[in-house]
Protein backbone atom coordinates (compact mmCIF):
# COMPACT_ATOMS: atom_id res chain seq x y z
CA UNK A 1 0.00 0.00 0.00
CA UNK A 2 1.44 3.05 -0.95
CA UNK A 3 1.42 5.69 1.40
CA UNK A 4 3.55 8.32 0.49
CA UNK A 5 1.24 11.88 -0.15
CA UNK A 6 0.35 12.89 -3.04
CA UNK A 7 2.16 15.86 -4.30
CA UNK A 8 0.07 19.49 -4.79
CA UNK A 9 1.00 21.63 -8.13
CA UNK A 10 1.90 24.55 -6.55
CA UNK A 11 3.26 26.31 -9.84
CA UNK A 12 4.44 26.42 -12.77
CA UNK A 13 6.73 27.36 -15.11
CA UNK A 14 6.76 25.64 -18.56
CA UNK A 15 8.01 27.44 -22.09
CA UNK A 16 5.74 26.51 -24.49
CA UNK A 17 5.94 26.83 -28.07
CA UNK A 18 4.64 29.97 -29.53
CA UNK A 19 4.04 31.10 -26.22
CA UNK A 20 3.71 35.09 -26.03
CA UNK A 21 2.88 36.02 -22.91
CA UNK A 22 2.70 34.25 -19.06
CA UNK A 23 0.44 35.63 -15.75
CA UNK A 24 0.42 33.63 -12.51
CA UNK A 25 -2.86 34.84 -10.84
CA UNK A 26 -3.89 33.58 -7.42
CA UNK A 27 -5.10 29.90 -8.38
CA UNK A 28 -4.14 29.70 -12.00
CA UNK A 29 -1.26 30.12 -14.11
CA UNK A 30 -1.76 31.52 -17.81
CA UNK A 31 0.04 31.21 -21.21
CA UNK A 32 -0.56 32.57 -24.13
CA UNK A 33 -0.07 31.85 -27.59
CA UNK A 34 -0.96 33.67 -30.12
CA UNK A 35 -5.05 33.32 -30.13
CA UNK A 36 -4.93 30.40 -27.39
CA UNK A 37 -4.76 30.23 -23.71
CA UNK A 38 -3.28 27.51 -21.71
CA UNK A 39 -4.36 27.57 -18.60
CA UNK A 40 -2.73 25.81 -15.64
CA UNK A 41 -5.17 25.31 -12.62
CA UNK A 42 -2.60 24.93 -9.70
CA UNK A 43 -3.34 23.56 -6.32
CA UNK A 44 -2.96 26.91 -4.70
CA UNK A 45 -5.74 28.21 -2.31
CA UNK A 46 -6.26 31.37 -1.16
CA UNK A 47 -8.59 33.37 1.08
CA UNK A 48 -8.93 37.06 2.44
CA UNK A 49 -7.07 37.96 -0.93
CA UNK A 50 -4.04 35.87 0.41
CA UNK A 51 -2.74 32.80 -0.99
CA UNK A 52 -2.42 30.24 1.44
CA UNK A 53 1.41 29.05 2.05
CA UNK A 54 0.29 25.50 1.21
CA UNK A 55 -0.82 23.80 -2.12
CA UNK A 56 -3.81 21.68 -2.03
CA UNK A 57 -3.28 17.97 -3.47
CA UNK A 58 -6.08 17.44 -6.67
CA UNK A 59 -7.73 21.33 -5.82
CA UNK A 60 -6.61 22.04 -9.13
CA UNK A 61 -8.45 18.79 -10.86
CA UNK A 62 -11.47 19.16 -8.94
CA UNK A 63 -12.10 22.84 -10.00
CA UNK A 64 -10.66 21.92 -13.64
CA UNK A 65 -12.95 18.84 -13.91
CA UNK A 66 -15.82 21.01 -12.43
CA UNK A 67 -15.68 24.15 -15.38
CA UNK A 68 -14.88 22.19 -18.06
CA UNK A 69 -18.61 20.21 -16.95
CA UNK A 70 -20.47 23.09 -16.94
CA UNK A 71 -19.25 24.78 -19.72
CA UNK A 72 -19.92 21.83 -22.13
CA UNK A 73 -23.18 21.26 -20.30
CA UNK A 74 -24.27 25.37 -21.53
CA UNK A 75 -22.46 25.65 -25.14
CA UNK A 76 -26.15 25.56 -25.94
CA UNK A 77 -26.53 29.18 -24.03
CA UNK A 78 -23.95 30.69 -25.14
CA UNK A 79 -20.48 30.14 -27.38
CA UNK A 80 -17.81 29.54 -24.67
CA UNK A 81 -13.76 29.79 -24.79
CA UNK A 82 -12.98 26.12 -24.07
CA UNK A 83 -11.74 23.46 -26.81
CA UNK A 84 -9.83 20.87 -24.90
CA UNK A 85 -8.73 19.61 -21.03
CA UNK A 86 -5.36 17.51 -22.44
CA UNK A 87 -4.66 16.86 -18.83
CA UNK A 88 -6.80 17.18 -15.80
CA UNK A 89 -5.51 20.38 -14.81
CA UNK A 90 -5.30 22.03 -18.27
CA UNK A 91 -7.46 23.80 -20.44
CA UNK A 92 -6.94 25.51 -24.02
CA UNK A 93 -9.33 27.44 -25.91
CA UNK A 94 -9.83 30.77 -27.38
CA UNK A 95 -7.94 33.97 -26.40
CA UNK A 96 -10.85 36.54 -25.61
CA UNK A 97 -10.51 40.37 -25.00
CA UNK A 98 -12.10 40.49 -21.35
CA UNK A 99 -15.00 42.20 -20.77
CA UNK A 100 -13.87 43.96 -17.20
CA UNK A 101 -17.00 43.20 -15.37
CA UNK A 102 -18.14 40.23 -13.40
CA UNK A 103 -21.95 39.46 -14.08
CA UNK A 104 -22.55 38.28 -10.54
CA UNK A 105 -25.99 37.13 -10.14
CA UNK A 106 -28.10 35.97 -7.10
CA UNK A 107 -31.13 34.00 -6.06
CA UNK A 108 -30.76 34.30 -2.22
CA UNK A 109 -30.10 37.19 -0.53
CA UNK A 110 -26.29 35.91 1.06
CA UNK A 111 -22.97 37.23 1.84
CA UNK A 112 -22.44 40.54 0.14
CA UNK A 113 -26.17 41.57 -0.39
CA UNK A 114 -27.31 40.09 2.90
CA UNK A 115 -24.39 42.56 4.89
CA UNK A 116 -25.68 45.55 1.97
CA UNK A 117 -29.42 44.87 2.88
CA UNK A 118 -28.61 44.43 6.65
CA UNK A 119 -27.02 47.73 6.87
CA UNK A 120 -30.61 49.20 6.03
CA UNK A 121 -29.90 49.38 2.14
CA UNK A 122 -32.86 48.50 -0.01
CA UNK A 123 -31.06 48.29 -3.50
CA UNK A 124 -27.62 46.74 -4.76
CA UNK A 125 -26.46 47.94 -7.76
CA UNK A 126 -29.22 49.84 -8.47
CA UNK A 127 -31.58 46.39 -8.06
CA UNK A 128 -34.01 47.59 -5.76
CA UNK A 129 -34.69 44.92 -2.65
CA UNK A 130 -38.16 44.53 -0.97
CA UNK A 131 -38.42 45.03 2.70
CA UNK A 132 -38.79 42.25 5.32
CA UNK A 133 -36.28 39.51 4.03
CA UNK A 134 -34.04 37.77 6.09
CA UNK A 135 -30.66 36.02 5.54
CA UNK A 136 -30.63 33.33 3.39
CA UNK A 137 -34.15 34.49 2.02
CA UNK A 138 -35.05 33.33 -1.52
CA UNK A 139 -35.71 36.48 -3.68
CA UNK A 140 -38.61 36.98 -5.62
CA UNK A 141 -36.47 36.39 -9.16
CA UNK A 142 -32.75 36.37 -9.87
CA UNK A 143 -30.79 39.26 -9.89
CA UNK A 144 -27.78 40.76 -11.50
CA UNK A 145 -25.14 42.79 -9.36
CA UNK A 146 -22.42 43.33 -11.34
CA UNK A 147 -18.83 43.71 -10.26
CA UNK A 148 -16.05 45.92 -12.09
CA UNK A 149 -12.68 43.83 -12.48
CA UNK A 150 -10.19 45.31 -10.47
CA UNK A 151 -6.77 44.99 -11.67
CA UNK A 152 -5.91 44.84 -7.52
CA UNK A 153 -7.57 44.62 -4.39
CA UNK A 154 -11.09 43.69 -4.13
CA UNK A 155 -13.68 44.49 -6.74
CA UNK A 156 -16.53 47.02 -6.37
CA UNK A 157 -20.05 46.71 -6.87
CA UNK A 158 -21.89 49.02 -10.21
CA UNK A 159 -25.11 49.08 -11.83
CA UNK A 160 -26.49 48.88 -15.24
CA UNK A 161 -26.66 52.68 -15.61
CA UNK A 162 -22.95 53.34 -14.65
CA UNK A 163 -21.59 50.32 -16.65
CA UNK A 164 -22.99 52.21 -19.97
CA UNK A 165 -22.42 55.41 -18.73
CA UNK A 166 -18.64 54.47 -18.41
CA UNK A 167 -19.06 53.16 -22.07
CA UNK A 168 -17.72 49.57 -20.88
CA UNK A 169 -20.20 47.86 -22.99
CA UNK A 170 -22.88 48.81 -25.04
CA UNK A 171 -26.55 49.04 -24.33
CA UNK A 172 -26.81 45.77 -26.82
CA UNK A 173 -24.20 44.06 -25.34
CA UNK A 174 -25.35 44.38 -22.03
CA UNK A 175 -28.41 43.06 -23.13
CA UNK A 176 -26.72 40.09 -24.55
CA UNK A 177 -24.59 39.74 -21.25
CA UNK A 178 -28.03 39.58 -19.00
CA UNK A 179 -29.36 37.53 -21.04
CA UNK A 180 -26.28 34.52 -21.07
CA UNK A 181 -26.07 35.40 -17.05
CA UNK A 182 -29.81 34.70 -16.42
CA UNK A 183 -30.19 31.60 -18.82
CA UNK A 184 -27.01 30.26 -17.39
CA UNK A 185 -28.00 30.88 -14.05
CA UNK A 186 -31.24 29.04 -14.52
CA UNK A 187 -29.57 25.99 -15.92
CA UNK A 188 -27.18 25.91 -13.05
CA UNK A 189 -29.69 26.03 -10.38
CA UNK A 190 -31.42 23.14 -12.24
CA UNK A 191 -27.92 21.23 -12.67
CA UNK A 192 -27.60 21.83 -8.92
CA UNK A 193 -31.43 20.45 -7.63
CA UNK A 194 -30.62 17.04 -9.56
CA UNK A 195 -27.93 17.07 -7.24
CA UNK A 196 -30.14 18.03 -4.24
CA UNK A 197 -28.30 21.49 -4.07
CA UNK A 198 -29.23 25.04 -4.58
CA UNK A 199 -27.25 27.88 -6.27
CA UNK A 200 -27.38 30.33 -4.15
CA UNK A 201 -25.05 32.93 -6.25
CA UNK A 202 -22.04 32.75 -8.78
CA UNK A 203 -20.51 34.63 -11.21
CA UNK A 204 -20.15 34.91 -14.70
CA UNK A 205 -17.45 36.67 -17.06
CA UNK A 206 -17.66 37.34 -20.75
CA UNK A 207 -15.10 38.06 -23.27
CA UNK A 208 -15.05 39.13 -27.20
CA UNK A 209 -13.51 36.80 -29.26
CA UNK A 210 -13.86 37.93 -32.90
CA UNK A 211 -16.37 40.75 -32.09
CA UNK A 212 -18.89 37.52 -30.53
CA UNK A 213 -19.10 37.94 -26.59
CA UNK A 214 -17.92 34.49 -25.30
CA UNK A 215 -18.38 33.27 -21.70
CA UNK A 216 -15.21 33.19 -20.23
CA UNK A 217 -13.30 31.42 -17.07
CA UNK A 218 -14.58 29.13 -15.10
CA UNK A 219 -18.47 27.88 -14.25
CA UNK A 220 -19.95 26.58 -11.27
CA UNK A 221 -17.21 25.85 -9.41
CA UNK A 222 -17.63 26.02 -5.40
CA UNK A 223 -14.50 29.07 -6.10
CA UNK A 224 -16.79 30.98 -8.40
CA UNK A 225 -20.29 30.14 -6.55
CA UNK A 226 -21.96 29.02 -3.37
CA UNK A 227 -24.44 26.54 -2.72
CA UNK A 228 -26.41 25.54 -0.26
CA UNK A 229 -28.38 21.87 0.37
CA UNK A 230 -31.45 21.92 -0.68
CA UNK A 231 -32.47 19.45 2.08
CA UNK A 232 -33.30 21.28 5.02
CA UNK A 233 -33.10 24.59 3.63
CA UNK A 234 -36.65 25.31 4.55
CA UNK A 235 -36.37 24.11 8.07
CA UNK A 236 -33.53 26.10 8.49
CA UNK A 237 -35.06 28.83 7.26
CA UNK A 238 -38.19 28.53 9.39
CA UNK A 239 -35.68 28.44 12.49
CA UNK A 240 -33.61 31.03 11.59
CA UNK A 241 -30.90 28.46 11.65
CA UNK A 242 -27.36 28.82 9.47
CA UNK A 243 -27.89 27.00 5.80
CA UNK A 244 -25.79 23.98 5.22
CA UNK A 245 -23.44 25.75 2.77
CA UNK A 246 -21.08 23.35 0.01
CA UNK A 247 -18.36 25.40 -0.07
CA UNK A 248 -14.88 26.84 0.91
CA UNK A 249 -16.28 28.46 3.67
CA UNK A 250 -14.61 26.21 6.22
CA UNK A 251 -11.12 27.31 4.93
CA UNK A 252 -11.70 30.86 6.04
CA UNK A 253 -13.39 29.23 9.48
CA UNK A 254 -10.30 27.84 10.19
CA UNK A 255 -8.05 30.75 9.60
CA UNK A 256 -9.91 32.91 11.61
CA UNK A 257 -10.39 30.19 14.56
CA UNK A 258 -6.63 31.16 14.10
CA UNK A 259 -6.25 35.06 14.52
CA UNK A 260 -6.25 35.54 9.99
CA UNK A 261 -8.65 37.42 8.41
CA UNK A 262 -6.33 38.87 6.05
CA UNK A 263 -5.84 42.23 8.17
CA UNK A 264 -2.12 44.49 8.63
CA UNK A 265 -0.65 42.60 11.19
CA UNK A 266 -1.79 39.65 11.04
CA UNK A 267 0.47 35.99 10.57
CA UNK A 268 -0.75 33.61 8.32
CA UNK A 269 -1.26 30.16 11.12
CA UNK A 270 1.17 27.48 9.91
CA UNK A 271 -1.12 24.56 8.12
CA UNK A 272 -0.54 21.13 9.59
CA UNK A 273 -0.74 18.29 7.23
CA UNK A 274 -4.06 16.88 8.55
CA UNK A 275 -5.65 20.30 7.33
CA UNK A 276 -4.22 20.11 4.20
CA UNK A 277 -5.57 16.48 3.86
CA UNK A 278 -9.01 17.84 5.07
CA UNK A 279 -9.07 20.47 2.03
CA UNK A 280 -8.08 17.92 0.22
CA UNK A 281 -10.78 15.54 0.86
CA UNK A 282 -13.64 18.38 1.51
CA UNK A 283 -12.51 19.32 -2.39
CA UNK A 284 -13.42 16.02 -3.88
CA UNK A 285 -16.55 15.81 -1.64
CA UNK A 286 -18.02 18.66 -3.39
CA UNK A 287 -17.04 17.00 -6.81
CA UNK A 288 -18.69 14.35 -6.34
CA UNK A 289 -21.65 15.92 -4.73
CA UNK A 290 -21.78 18.48 -7.61
CA UNK A 291 -21.41 16.04 -10.67
CA UNK A 292 -22.50 12.87 -9.29
CA UNK A 293 -19.70 11.34 -9.88
CA UNK A 294 -16.57 8.97 -8.50
CA UNK A 295 -13.52 11.46 -8.26
CA UNK A 296 -10.50 9.77 -9.65
CA UNK A 297 -7.12 10.72 -8.12
CA UNK A 298 -4.51 11.00 -10.74
CA UNK A 299 -1.35 10.02 -10.46
CA UNK A 300 0.62 12.44 -8.54
CA UNK A 301 4.36 11.13 -9.01
CA UNK A 302 5.74 12.98 -12.00
CA UNK A 303 3.08 16.05 -11.98
CA UNK A 304 5.40 18.42 -14.24
CA UNK A 305 6.35 15.95 -16.54
CA UNK A 306 2.67 14.86 -17.17
CA UNK A 307 1.25 18.33 -17.69
CA UNK A 308 3.65 19.30 -20.24
CA UNK A 309 3.87 16.23 -21.98
CA UNK A 310 0.20 16.07 -22.10
CA UNK A 311 0.08 20.01 -23.51
CA UNK A 312 3.34 19.56 -26.17
CA UNK A 313 0.95 15.91 -27.22
CA UNK A 314 -1.98 18.65 -28.26
CA UNK A 315 -0.58 21.18 -29.28
CA UNK A 316 1.71 19.39 -31.69
CA UNK A 317 -1.66 17.83 -32.95
CA UNK A 318 -3.27 20.44 -33.54
CA UNK A 319 -1.12 22.82 -34.84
Amino acid sequence: MNTERPQALAETNFKLPGQTDFYRGKVRDVYTLDDKLVIVASDRISAFDHILPKAIPYKGQVLNQIAARFLNATRDICPNWLEATPDPVVSIGKRCEAIPIEMVVRGYLTGHAWRVYKSGRREICGVPLPEGLREHDRLPHPIITPATKAESGHDEDISKAEILERGIVSEEQWNILERYALALFERGTEMARERGLILVDTKYEFGLYEGEITLIDEVHTPDSSRYFYLEGYEERQQKGEPQKQLSKEFVREWLMAHGFQGLEDQLMPIMPDVFVDQITERYIELYETITGEPFERVDTSSLLERIERNILDYLQKNA
